[in-house]
């Protein structure tokens, strides 16, 4: 029972000395800070992957252990496929480049930093113009739980309809953007598209990012066929958020991803 209580998850081992995905710890700030980039570089090369893509839009962001009045970001221009730990770019919450060659999106400094600033536990967020998040968007409407995999953004996300379809280049955008993530891990924007937050890592942040667009994409498929999907009672449904919508499970499904990305694609730490 006392061995129960300590695992975050059902889907870890009961049966000790198998092989699985350790929570990394770190001895000093410097440690955090290098696998947080590394992580954030595999986060976006994982959208590049997943064809998240659409010129130079589309920013995640990951705080600085040490100063978190400070994030990490991709550089504004490069595409996911191209961003490493050499071109990111350390950024403030009045969007000034504190290190870095590189110019940051204005648009992902104005919604990201203002996220960042009034939620201080909030770690990491991703944003990208998707086919299917920005088509589902245009909806206006939250996903219903019509599968395990939806029920892990059941009541864990919103609809913010605030500033719907205008380019987000004020200030003011973003505060009332900010306002919309209290306790929730993801928000569809009107006209505009997804984003996802995480208090625990970028990993979890991107890989609940790509989960949300799947999501999408299923939701519209169903909807075209004109028949109405049967749902999933509110009380599983929240049961099934518990264990496979939590951040521990966001890290987890991406761990395959950045050992896949590790392996192949070699320059992503130069």
């Amino acid at each position: 029972m006392l061995e129960a209580q300590k695992r975050e998850s059902i889907y870890q081992p009961l049966q000790p000395g198998l092989k699985f995905p350790e929570k990394p710890s770190f001895a000093t700030p410097a440690e955090e800070r290098r696998h947080r980039q590394q992580h954030l570089v595999a986060a976006c090369r994982a959208f590049a992957v997943h064809g998240l893509d659409y010129g130079f839009a589309g920013h995640l962001t990951v705080r600085d252990p040490e100063r978190p009045e400070l994030y990490w970001t991709n550089p504004m221009a490069v595409h996911f496929a191209q961003v490493k730990l050499s071109n990111l770019v350390l950024a403030d919450h009045k969007g000034r480049v504190v290190q870095g060659e590189y110019a940051i999106n204005r648009a992902g400094f104005v919604l990201h930093a203002a996220v960042h600033e009034a939620h201080p536990d909030i770690v990491a967020m991703c944003h990208a113009h998707t086919v299917y998040g920005v088509t589902y968007a245009a909806l206006g409407k939250p996903l219903p739980p019509i599968t395990q995999d939806a029920c892990a953004f059941f009541e864990d996300h919103v609809v913010i309809a605030d500033e719907a379809g205008k380019v987000a280049v004020e200030e003011e955008a973003g505060h009332h953007f900010a306002a919309a993530f209290k306790g929730v891990k993801a928000a569809i924007h009107q006209n505009h598209g997804l984003v996802t937050a995480s208090r625990h890592s970028i990993e979890a942040a991107a890989f609940w990012f790509i989960a949300l667009e799947r999501r999408c994409r299923q939701q519209l498929m169903i909807q075209a066929t004109g028949v109405e999907p049967l749902l999933v009672p509110p009380d599983k449904a929240r049961y099934s958020r518990e264990h496979v919508g939590s951040e521990y499970i966001g890290w987890l499904h991406f761990q395959p991803i950045y050992r896949y990305l590790v392996q192949t694609q070699g320059d992503m730490f130069d």
